[in-house]
Protein backbone atom coordinates (compact mmCIF):
# COMPACT_ATOMS: atom_id res chain seq x y z
CA UNK A 1 0.00 0.00 0.00
CA UNK A 2 2.88 2.34 0.83
CA UNK A 3 4.31 2.13 -2.71
CA UNK A 4 0.85 2.46 -4.27
CA UNK A 5 0.05 5.63 -2.32
CA UNK A 6 3.43 7.13 -3.08
CA UNK A 7 2.79 6.73 -6.79
CA UNK A 8 -0.25 8.96 -6.47
CA UNK A 9 1.23 11.44 -4.03
CA UNK A 10 1.01 14.35 -6.42
CA UNK A 11 -2.55 13.76 -7.60
CA UNK A 12 -4.25 12.72 -4.36
CA UNK A 13 -5.93 15.97 -3.43
CA UNK A 14 -9.19 15.01 -1.72
CA UNK A 15 -10.22 12.38 0.80
CA UNK A 16 -13.80 12.03 2.08
CA UNK A 17 -14.02 9.46 4.86
CA UNK A 18 -17.63 9.48 6.03
CA UNK A 19 -18.89 6.64 8.17
CA UNK A 20 -15.86 4.56 7.25
CA UNK A 21 -13.87 2.16 9.39
CA UNK A 22 -10.62 3.99 8.85
CA UNK A 23 -8.41 3.97 11.91
CA UNK A 24 -5.17 5.49 13.08
CA UNK A 25 -2.97 3.25 10.93
CA UNK A 26 -4.83 4.08 7.72
CA UNK A 27 -4.91 7.81 8.35
CA UNK A 28 -1.26 7.82 9.31
CA UNK A 29 -0.41 6.10 6.02
CA UNK A 30 -2.37 8.76 4.10
CA UNK A 31 -0.35 11.45 5.85
CA UNK A 32 2.93 9.75 5.11
CA UNK A 33 2.31 9.04 1.45
CA UNK A 34 -0.11 11.71 0.17
CA UNK A 35 1.88 14.86 0.61
CA UNK A 36 -0.37 16.94 -1.65
CA UNK A 37 -3.61 16.21 0.24
CA UNK A 38 -5.69 19.41 0.36
CA UNK A 39 -9.20 18.40 1.42
CA UNK A 40 -10.04 15.91 4.20
CA UNK A 41 -13.45 15.11 5.70
CA UNK A 42 -13.65 12.83 8.72
CA UNK A 43 -17.27 12.08 9.60
CA UNK A 44 -18.37 9.27 11.93
CA UNK A 45 -14.94 7.62 11.92
CA UNK A 46 -15.40 5.74 15.19
CA UNK A 47 -12.06 3.97 15.08
CA UNK A 48 -10.05 7.15 14.79
CA UNK A 49 -8.18 8.67 17.76
CA UNK A 50 -5.92 11.66 18.29
CA UNK A 51 -2.95 9.53 17.27
CA UNK A 52 -4.18 9.02 13.70
CA UNK A 53 -5.00 12.69 13.08
CA UNK A 54 -1.70 13.80 14.57
CA UNK A 55 0.24 11.46 12.29
CA UNK A 56 -1.72 12.70 9.29
CA UNK A 57 -1.04 16.40 9.91
CA UNK A 58 2.60 15.71 10.66
CA UNK A 59 2.84 14.16 7.20
CA UNK A 60 0.72 16.44 5.02
CA UNK A 61 -0.47 19.30 7.22
CA UNK A 62 1.47 21.82 5.16
CA UNK A 63 -0.65 21.10 2.07
CA UNK A 64 -4.01 20.75 3.85
CA UNK A 65 -6.45 23.54 2.97
CA UNK A 66 -9.78 22.12 4.16
CA UNK A 67 -10.54 19.89 7.16
CA UNK A 68 -13.86 18.60 8.46
CA UNK A 69 -14.25 16.67 11.72
CA UNK A 70 -17.68 15.50 12.88
CA UNK A 71 -18.85 12.76 15.26
CA UNK A 72 -15.37 11.30 15.68
CA UNK A 73 -15.86 10.33 19.30
CA UNK A 74 -12.20 10.04 20.26
CA UNK A 75 -10.80 13.21 18.70
CA UNK A 76 -9.93 15.74 21.42
CA UNK A 77 -8.07 19.01 21.96
CA UNK A 78 -4.76 17.12 21.69
CA UNK A 79 -5.32 16.49 17.97
CA UNK A 80 -6.46 20.07 17.38
CA UNK A 81 -3.26 21.36 18.95
CA UNK A 82 -1.40 19.36 16.29
CA UNK A 83 -3.63 20.86 13.60
CA UNK A 84 -2.82 24.34 14.87
CA UNK A 85 0.92 23.60 14.86
CA UNK A 86 1.14 21.87 11.47
CA UNK A 87 -1.66 23.22 9.24
CA UNK A 88 -0.71 26.85 8.98
CA UNK A 89 -2.24 27.24 5.49
CA UNK A 90 -5.62 25.78 6.46
CA UNK A 91 -8.46 27.87 5.01
CA UNK A 92 -11.61 25.86 5.79
CA UNK A 93 -12.36 24.11 9.10
CA UNK A 94 -15.56 22.41 10.25
CA UNK A 95 -15.68 21.04 13.81
CA UNK A 96 -18.56 19.14 15.39
CA UNK A 97 -17.61 17.54 18.69
CA UNK A 98 -18.66 17.26 22.31
CA UNK A 99 -15.08 16.61 23.42
CA UNK A 100 -13.35 19.68 22.00
CA UNK A 101 -12.94 22.55 24.46
CA UNK A 102 -11.45 26.03 24.41
CA UNK A 103 -7.92 24.66 24.35
CA UNK A 104 -8.36 23.02 20.93
CA UNK A 105 -10.13 25.98 19.33
CA UNK A 106 -7.52 28.41 20.70
CA UNK A 107 -4.72 26.28 19.25
CA UNK A 108 -6.34 26.31 15.82
CA UNK A 109 -7.05 30.05 15.94
CA UNK A 110 -3.46 30.86 16.88
CA UNK A 111 -1.86 28.48 14.39
CA UNK A 112 -4.16 28.72 11.36
CA UNK A 113 -4.05 32.45 10.57
CA UNK A 114 -5.28 31.96 6.98
CA UNK A 115 -8.68 30.57 7.99
CA UNK A 116 -11.46 31.92 5.79
CA UNK A 117 -14.35 29.56 6.58
CA UNK A 118 -15.03 28.29 10.10
CA UNK A 119 -17.97 26.13 11.24
CA UNK A 120 -18.09 25.27 14.92
CA UNK A 121 -20.36 23.01 16.94
CA UNK A 122 -18.44 22.44 20.15
CA UNK A 123 -20.75 22.20 23.14
CA UNK A 124 -17.98 22.78 25.68
CA UNK A 125 -16.40 25.84 24.08
CA UNK A 126 -17.01 29.24 25.68
CA UNK A 127 -16.65 32.92 24.84
CA UNK A 128 -12.89 32.58 25.22
CA UNK A 129 -12.72 30.40 22.10
CA UNK A 130 -14.77 32.83 20.03
CA UNK A 131 -12.68 35.78 21.17
CA UNK A 132 -9.51 33.94 20.13
CA UNK A 133 -10.94 33.47 16.63
CA UNK A 134 -11.62 37.19 16.40
CA UNK A 135 -8.19 38.06 17.76
CA UNK A 136 -6.13 35.79 15.47
CA UNK A 137 -8.15 35.02 12.32
CA UNK A 138 -8.34 38.38 10.57
CA UNK A 139 -9.00 36.85 7.12
CA UNK A 140 -12.18 35.08 8.19
CA UNK A 141 -14.91 35.40 5.56
CA UNK A 142 -17.58 32.98 6.82
CA UNK A 143 -18.43 31.96 10.39
CA UNK A 144 -21.14 29.51 11.50
CA UNK A 145 -21.82 28.81 15.18
CA UNK A 146 -24.12 25.92 16.09
CA UNK A 147 -25.51 25.09 19.53
CA UNK A 148 -23.10 26.87 21.87
CA UNK A 149 -24.94 26.94 25.19
CA UNK A 150 -21.89 28.42 26.90
CA UNK A 151 -21.53 31.44 24.60
CA UNK A 152 -22.88 34.32 26.64
CA UNK A 153 -21.52 37.51 25.06
CA UNK A 154 -20.00 38.39 28.41
CA UNK A 155 -16.71 40.28 28.57
CA UNK A 156 -13.71 37.94 28.59
CA UNK A 157 -9.95 38.45 28.31
CA UNK A 158 -7.84 35.81 26.51
CA UNK A 159 -4.47 37.28 27.55
CA UNK A 160 -3.00 40.12 29.54
CA UNK A 161 -2.23 41.89 26.27
CA UNK A 162 -5.75 41.68 24.85
CA UNK A 163 -8.62 43.94 25.96
CA UNK A 164 -11.69 42.38 27.55
CA UNK A 165 -14.31 41.77 24.82
CA UNK A 166 -17.65 40.17 24.15
CA UNK A 167 -17.55 37.04 21.98
CA UNK A 168 -19.14 38.45 18.81
CA UNK A 169 -17.65 41.87 19.50
CA UNK A 170 -14.22 40.27 19.10
CA UNK A 171 -15.31 38.77 15.77
CA UNK A 172 -16.57 42.16 14.61
CA UNK A 173 -13.39 43.90 15.72
CA UNK A 174 -10.92 41.40 14.31
CA UNK A 175 -12.69 39.99 11.24
CA UNK A 176 -13.64 43.08 9.26
CA UNK A 177 -13.86 41.09 5.99
CA UNK A 178 -16.60 38.80 7.32
CA UNK A 179 -19.28 38.34 4.64
CA UNK A 180 -21.36 35.50 6.11
CA UNK A 181 -22.46 34.88 9.69
CA UNK A 182 -24.76 32.15 11.02
CA UNK A 183 -25.70 31.96 14.70
CA UNK A 184 -27.80 28.85 15.29
CA UNK A 185 -29.10 27.71 18.65
CA UNK A 186 -26.80 29.94 20.71
CA UNK A 187 -29.48 30.81 23.23
CA UNK A 188 -27.37 33.17 25.34
CA UNK A 189 -26.07 35.38 22.53
CA UNK A 190 -27.67 38.79 22.97
CA UNK A 191 -28.41 41.90 20.95
CA UNK A 192 -25.06 43.59 21.63
CA UNK A 193 -23.04 40.98 19.75
CA UNK A 194 -24.99 41.38 16.50
CA UNK A 195 -24.93 45.16 16.94
CA UNK A 196 -21.13 44.99 16.90
CA UNK A 197 -21.24 42.99 13.67
CA UNK A 198 -23.46 45.65 12.10
CA UNK A 199 -21.08 48.42 13.09
CA UNK A 200 -17.84 46.80 11.94
CA UNK A 201 -18.48 44.18 9.24
CA UNK A 202 -19.39 46.40 6.31
CA UNK A 203 -19.02 43.59 3.76
CA UNK A 204 -21.60 41.33 5.39
CA UNK A 205 -23.73 39.81 2.62
CA UNK A 206 -25.57 37.01 4.46
CA UNK A 207 -26.85 36.82 8.03
CA UNK A 208 -28.67 33.88 9.62
CA UNK A 209 -30.07 33.99 13.16
CA UNK A 210 -31.79 30.77 14.19
CA UNK A 211 -33.31 29.99 17.60
CA UNK A 212 -31.78 33.07 19.21
CA UNK A 213 -34.44 34.27 21.62
CA UNK A 214 -32.38 37.03 23.23
CA UNK A 215 -31.47 38.91 20.06
CA UNK A 216 -33.78 41.90 19.62
CA UNK A 217 -34.70 44.64 17.16
CA UNK A 218 -31.74 46.89 17.93
CA UNK A 219 -29.31 44.32 16.58
CA UNK A 220 -30.85 44.32 13.10
CA UNK A 221 -31.29 48.09 13.21
CA UNK A 222 -27.51 48.37 13.46
CA UNK A 223 -27.07 45.84 10.65
CA UNK A 224 -29.43 47.92 8.53
CA UNK A 225 -27.38 51.03 9.16
CA UNK A 226 -23.97 49.46 8.60
CA UNK A 227 -24.30 46.59 6.12
CA UNK A 228 -25.59 48.03 2.88
CA UNK A 229 -24.26 45.04 0.91
CA UNK A 230 -26.46 42.53 2.74
CA UNK A 231 -28.20 40.29 0.22
CA UNK A 232 -29.70 37.48 2.32
CA UNK A 233 -31.14 37.21 5.81
CA UNK A 234 -32.59 34.14 7.56
CA UNK A 235 -34.55 34.42 10.81
CA UNK A 236 -36.03 31.42 12.62
CA UNK A 237 -37.73 31.45 16.04
CA UNK A 238 -36.35 34.83 17.02
CA UNK A 239 -39.12 35.90 19.37
CA UNK A 240 -37.74 39.37 20.10
CA UNK A 241 -37.36 40.48 16.47
CA UNK A 242 -40.28 42.40 14.95
CA UNK A 243 -41.35 44.96 12.38
CA UNK A 244 -38.88 47.65 13.46
CA UNK A 245 -35.95 45.34 12.76
CA UNK A 246 -37.28 44.26 9.36
CA UNK A 247 -38.00 47.88 8.44
CA UNK A 248 -34.43 48.89 9.32
CA UNK A 249 -33.05 46.10 7.14
CA UNK A 250 -35.33 47.09 4.28
CA UNK A 251 -34.36 50.76 4.36
CA UNK A 252 -30.64 50.18 4.81
CA UNK A 253 -30.05 47.04 2.73
CA UNK A 254 -31.70 47.86 -0.56
CA UNK A 255 -29.77 45.15 -2.42
CA UNK A 256 -31.52 42.44 -0.41
CA UNK A 257 -32.35 39.47 -2.65
CA UNK A 258 -33.42 36.81 -0.14
CA UNK A 259 -35.52 37.16 3.01
CA UNK A 260 -36.48 34.02 4.95
CA UNK A 261 -38.50 34.36 8.17
CA UNK A 262 -40.05 31.50 10.13
CA UNK A 263 -42.02 31.62 13.36
CA UNK A 264 -41.04 35.19 14.22
CA UNK A 265 -44.40 36.13 15.66
CA UNK A 266 -43.70 39.84 16.11
CA UNK A 267 -43.13 40.33 12.38
CA UNK A 268 -46.25 41.59 10.62
CA UNK A 269 -47.45 43.63 7.69
CA UNK A 270 -45.51 46.77 8.55
CA UNK A 271 -42.08 45.16 8.22
CA UNK A 272 -42.85 43.27 5.01
CA UNK A 273 -44.50 46.35 3.44
CA UNK A 274 -41.22 48.20 4.00
CA UNK A 275 -39.39 45.35 2.23
CA UNK A 276 -41.73 45.65 -0.76
CA UNK A 277 -41.23 49.39 -0.93
CA UNK A 278 -37.44 49.43 -0.61
CA UNK A 279 -35.93 46.11 -1.75
CA UNK A 280 -36.58 46.08 -5.50
CA UNK A 281 -34.01 43.32 -6.08
CA UNK A 282 -35.81 40.83 -3.83
CA UNK A 283 -36.44 37.55 -5.66
CA UNK A 284 -36.75 35.01 -2.82
CA UNK A 285 -39.27 35.59 -0.01
CA UNK A 286 -40.19 33.01 2.60
CA UNK A 287 -42.51 34.01 5.45
CA UNK A 288 -43.60 30.86 7.24
CA UNK A 289 -46.00 30.72 10.18
CA UNK A 290 -45.88 34.45 10.84
CA UNK A 291 -49.49 34.94 11.86
CA UNK A 292 -49.43 38.76 11.73
CA UNK A 293 -48.54 38.85 8.02
CA UNK A 294 -51.51 39.29 5.69
CA UNK A 295 -52.59 40.51 2.28
CA UNK A 296 -51.33 44.09 2.75
CA UNK A 297 -47.77 42.76 2.96
CA UNK A 298 -48.14 40.85 -0.31
CA UNK A 299 -49.74 43.84 -2.01
CA UNK A 300 -46.55 45.81 -1.33
CA UNK A 301 -44.25 42.97 -2.37
CA UNK A 302 -46.26 42.29 -5.52
CA UNK A 303 -46.09 45.96 -6.47
CA UNK A 304 -42.38 46.39 -5.77
CA UNK A 305 -40.62 43.08 -6.35
CA UNK A 306 -40.57 40.44 -9.06
CA UNK A 307 -40.24 37.20 -7.09
CA UNK A 308 -38.95 33.85 -8.28
CA UNK A 309 -39.52 32.04 -4.99
CA UNK A 310 -42.40 32.57 -2.54
CA UNK A 311 -43.26 30.59 0.59
CA UNK A 312 -46.12 31.84 2.78
CA UNK A 313 -46.96 28.55 4.47
CA UNK A 314 -49.02 28.95 7.61
CA UNK A 315 -49.67 32.69 7.33
CA UNK A 316 -53.35 32.42 8.12
CA UNK A 317 -54.27 36.02 7.27
CA UNK A 318 -53.26 35.67 3.62
CA UNK A 319 -56.16 35.18 1.20
CA UNK A 320 -56.76 34.90 -2.53
CA UNK A 321 -56.15 38.64 -2.85
CA UNK A 322 -52.58 38.47 -1.53
CA UNK A 323 -51.61 35.56 -3.76
CA UNK A 324 -53.21 37.34 -6.73
CA UNK A 325 -51.04 40.40 -6.10
CA UNK A 326 -47.92 38.26 -6.29
CA UNK A 327 -49.14 36.43 -9.40
CA UNK A 328 -49.69 39.70 -11.23
CA UNK A 329 -46.33 41.17 -10.23
CA UNK A 330 -44.03 38.15 -10.50
CA UNK A 331 -44.15 36.57 -13.97
CA UNK A 332 -40.86 34.71 -13.30
CA UNK A 333 -42.15 32.91 -10.23
CA UNK A 334 -40.88 29.30 -10.28
CA UNK A 335 -41.63 28.15 -6.70
CA UNK A 336 -44.81 28.72 -4.69
CA UNK A 337 -45.68 27.26 -1.30
CA UNK A 338 -49.12 28.34 -0.08
CA UNK A 339 -49.71 25.34 2.17
CA UNK A 340 -51.83 25.69 5.31
CA UNK A 341 -53.56 28.82 3.96
CA UNK A 342 -57.15 28.42 5.07
CA UNK A 343 -58.47 31.45 3.18
CA UNK A 344 -56.86 30.95 -0.22
CA UNK A 345 -58.38 28.71 -2.84
CA UNK A 346 -59.24 28.28 -6.50
CA UNK A 347 -59.29 32.00 -7.30
CA UNK A 348 -55.68 32.32 -6.23
CA UNK A 349 -54.66 29.31 -8.30
CA UNK A 350 -56.44 30.63 -11.36
CA UNK A 351 -54.56 33.94 -11.11
CA UNK A 352 -51.25 32.16 -10.57
CA UNK A 353 -51.91 29.97 -13.60
CA UNK A 354 -52.46 33.11 -15.70
CA UNK A 355 -49.55 35.16 -14.43
CA UNK A 356 -46.77 32.69 -13.63
CA UNK A 357 -46.10 30.44 -16.65
CA UNK A 358 -42.61 29.44 -15.42
CA UNK A 359 -43.81 27.78 -12.21
CA UNK A 360 -42.00 24.48 -11.55
CA UNK A 361 -42.79 23.66 -7.91
CA UNK A 362 -46.17 24.10 -6.22
CA UNK A 363 -47.11 23.20 -2.63
CA UNK A 364 -50.83 23.25 -1.79
CA UNK A 365 -51.05 20.84 1.15
CA UNK A 366 -53.60 21.58 3.89
CA UNK A 367 -55.45 24.13 1.70
CA UNK A 368 -59.12 23.43 2.42
CA UNK A 369 -60.48 25.89 -0.14
CA UNK A 370 -58.75 24.37 -3.17
CA UNK A 371 -60.87 22.06 -5.30
CA UNK A 372 -60.62 20.07 -8.51
CA UNK A 373 -61.50 23.28 -10.39
CA UNK A 374 -58.32 25.04 -9.31
CA UNK A 375 -56.23 21.95 -9.88
CA UNK A 376 -57.57 21.68 -13.43
CA UNK A 377 -56.41 25.23 -14.17
CA UNK A 378 -52.96 24.27 -12.92
CA UNK A 379 -52.89 21.25 -15.23
CA UNK A 380 -54.03 23.27 -18.24
CA UNK A 381 -51.67 26.21 -17.78
CA UNK A 382 -48.45 25.07 -16.08
CA UNK A 383 -46.58 23.30 -18.84
CA UNK A 384 -43.28 23.50 -16.92
CA UNK A 385 -44.59 22.22 -13.56
CA UNK A 386 -42.39 19.43 -12.14
CA UNK A 387 -43.55 18.88 -8.55
CA UNK A 388 -46.83 19.39 -6.70
CA UNK A 389 -47.90 18.58 -3.12
CA UNK A 390 -51.65 18.20 -2.59
CA UNK A 391 -52.02 16.18 0.62
CA UNK A 392 -54.80 17.04 3.09
CA UNK A 393 -56.81 19.05 0.58
CA UNK A 394 -60.30 17.65 1.36
CA UNK A 395 -61.97 19.14 -1.73
CA UNK A 396 -59.57 17.54 -4.19
CA UNK A 397 -60.92 14.19 -5.39
CA UNK A 398 -59.54 11.21 -7.22
CA UNK A 399 -61.00 12.62 -10.44
CA UNK A 400 -59.10 15.86 -9.91
CA UNK A 401 -55.88 13.97 -9.26
CA UNK A 402 -56.34 11.94 -12.45
CA UNK A 403 -57.00 15.06 -14.55
CA UNK A 404 -54.04 16.83 -13.02
CA UNK A 405 -51.55 14.01 -13.53
CA UNK A 406 -52.57 13.46 -17.15
CA UNK A 407 -52.57 17.17 -17.97
CA UNK A 408 -49.07 18.17 -16.77
CA UNK A 409 -46.55 17.12 -19.45
CA UNK A 410 -43.39 17.61 -17.38
CA UNK A 411 -44.60 16.54 -13.96
CA UNK A 412 -42.06 14.41 -12.06
CA UNK A 413 -43.50 14.12 -8.55
CA UNK A 414 -46.98 14.41 -7.05
CA UNK A 415 -47.40 13.99 -3.29
CA UNK A 416 -50.97 12.88 -2.54
CA UNK A 417 -53.01 10.57 -0.28
CA UNK A 418 -52.95 7.03 -1.59
CA UNK A 419 -56.72 6.59 -1.40
CA UNK A 420 -57.23 9.45 -3.87
CA UNK A 421 -55.37 7.64 -6.64
CA UNK A 422 -57.41 5.31 -8.83
CA UNK A 423 -56.01 2.06 -10.18
CA UNK A 424 -56.01 3.54 -13.66
CA UNK A 425 -54.03 6.57 -12.52
CA UNK A 426 -51.55 4.28 -10.77
CA UNK A 427 -51.01 2.34 -13.97
CA UNK A 428 -50.54 5.48 -16.07
CA UNK A 429 -48.45 7.56 -13.67
CA UNK A 430 -47.23 5.31 -10.87
CA UNK A 431 -43.61 6.44 -11.20
CA UNK A 432 -44.39 10.06 -10.32
CA UNK A 433 -46.76 9.43 -7.41
CA UNK A 434 -45.56 9.68 -3.81
CA UNK A 435 -47.62 8.97 -0.74
CA UNK A 436 -47.28 10.70 2.61
CA UNK A 437 -48.66 7.63 4.35
CA UNK A 438 -49.66 4.32 2.77
CA UNK A 439 -52.80 4.10 4.92
CA UNK A 440 -54.29 7.45 3.90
Amino acid sequence: MHQCCSAFAYTYFTDHLKGSYVGDLGLGTVGECCKQLEDLNLHFCEGLTDKGLIELVLGCGNSLRSLGIAACARITDVALEAVGSNCKYLEVLSLDSELINNKGVLAVAKGCRFLKVLKLQCLNATDEALIAVGFFCSLLDSLALYSFPRFTDESTRISSLAPAMLGLEAIASGCAELSRLEVNGCHNVKTSGIESIGKSCRNLSELALLYCQKIGDHSLSEVGRGCEHLQAIHLVDCASIGDDAIGSIARGCRNLKKLHIRRCYEVGNKGIISVGQNCRSLTDLSIRFCDKVGDDALFAVGGGCSLQHLNVSGCYLITDDGITAIARGSPKLSFLDMSVLQNAGDSALIEVSKGCPLLKDLVLSHCRQITDVGLTHVANRFTMLETCHIVYCPNITSAGVATFVSGCPNIKKVLVEKWKVSDRTKRKAGSILSYLCVDL
